[in-house]
């Protein structure tokens, strides 16, 4: 059986598929578009990581087409490397070391020669990571604590204050996880990371909003105190629920002061079920730590009163259809995602796992804190307010 030819992918095609894989459309639509097969475009993609390559540029010093053939022709005609020099107007070691490297006097040819110095020309630069073993040994052992490489960057500026060699920008650590060819990062890193891509996608690709449901007497978040606006002391918290598959649910919180995550394992969605199980929680807390609650306009809150009636925290609600308005627990919620992916059986996560990953998270240093950990900046706080 005659084997089937790779696709192959024209300069043209490839130039098309960044700049549609920048616009941010998927693999499919751009494989239809180009009329080629969705294989191809993913191996072109993968190659490169998702990164959009650099186009290559030909130095000035370098000889051209124009000037390789009038090396042929002198050549053909009995020319001496120093008189083709001075034609040229270029160095007889230049022309010699031409003609030597492109199969000498007898086999010179003007387009093979100019096809292979391209091919030659190709000289990637040795990646950060791969020749820097301290930095290498310690960015992964942090990606294998579910460290983003965000946070690396920022931790190793703040370990390693003075160390110059000690620091990498998160771009170059996703670069290198994505581009295995680098081989400075192990492919099996990219686990660690909190959304499992294998690629860079487009930040114009397109994402689902979450619906919103209704719910009535509420107070707007536009009536919160500016204290829990401005993040300017704890004890202010935002809520939501994840949801799994089979219609399982876990309760999110974080504090807005520090980003302090918590984690409330619920049996199902239902208001008397979620508002006693936050109100179990809140109990617990210090009264420093209790001030309001932001939630969205799920019916799972809709015997809010009840709430504050227990725990004498008042709850706001967001907008309809306005999740950045609790932005710091829909980033959470993002997180979470890394350790609890969608489509997951929830309910099979016990109480002490759950506050597990929570830990995780509450031991990560955020560089909205100045790469500190939610953990310590809450620790602070509340000795500083106790």
């Amino acid at each position: 059986m005659e084997r089937q030819r790779r696709p192959y992918l024209t300069s043209g095609q490839k130039a098309e598929l960044w700049r549609r894989w920048q616009a941010g459309q998927s693999m499919r639509e751009i494989s239809r578009m180009l009329g080629t097969d969705h294989g191809a475009i993913r191996n072109a993609l993968l190659r490169y990581g998702g990164f959009v390559p650099s186009p290559r540029t030909r130095s000035a010093r370098t000889l051209t087409l124009t000037e390789r053939e009038a090396i042929s022709r002198s050549l053909a005609s009995g020319g001496t490397c120093r008189g083709i020099a001075r034609i040229l107007h270029r160095a007889a070691s230049t022309v010699s070391r031409e003609i030597a490297r492109h199969g000498g006097r007898r086999r010179y040819r003007a387009a093979e020669a100019d096809k292979g110095a391209w091919k030659l020309a190709r000289r990637p630069k040795p990646c950060l990571l791969a020749t820097c073993p301290d930095l290498q040994r310690v960015v992964a052992s942090k990606l294998s604590l579910e460290w983003s490489p965000e946070q690396i960057s920022g931790w190793l500026r703040v370990e390693y204050p003075n160390d110059e060699s000690m620091r990498v920008s998160h771009e170059t650590i996703y670069r290198t996880l994505f581009i295995q060819a680098r081989g400075a990062l192990k492919k099996q890193l990219m686990d660690h990371l909190r959304t499992r891509r294998s690629m860079r996608h487009s930040k114009n690709a397109a994402g689902k909003a979450d619906p919103r449901g209704k719910i009535a007497g509420t107070i707007s978040i536009r009536e919160r105190p500016a204290e829990a606006e401005d993040r300017a002391v704890p004890g202010h918290w935002e809520g939501d629920l994840i949801s799994g598959s089979g219609n399982t649910h876990i309760v999110t919180l974080v504090e807005r002061h520090s980003r302090f995550t918590t984690l409330i394992k619920v049996p199902n969605r239902e208001t008397a079920t979620v508002v006693s199980a936050l109100t179990r929680h809140v109990r617990k807390l210090p009264t420093a730590l209790r001030r309001s609650l932001t939630w969205d306009r799920g019916m799972e809150m809709s015997t809010h009163k009840l709430f504050t009636v227990a725990t004498k925290v008042q709850v706001y609600f967001c907008d309809p259809h306005s999740p950045w308005q609790r932005g710091t627990n829909e980033n959470t919620n993002r997180l979470l995602r890394q350790y609890l992916p969608r489509r997951t059986d929830l309910s099979i996560y016990s109480q002490a796992q759950l506050d597990r990953i929570a830990l995780r998270l509450n031991q990560r240093p955020r560089e909205t804190l100045g790469f500190r950990t939610p953990a310590d900046k809450l620790r602070s706080s509340v000795a500083s307010t106790g």
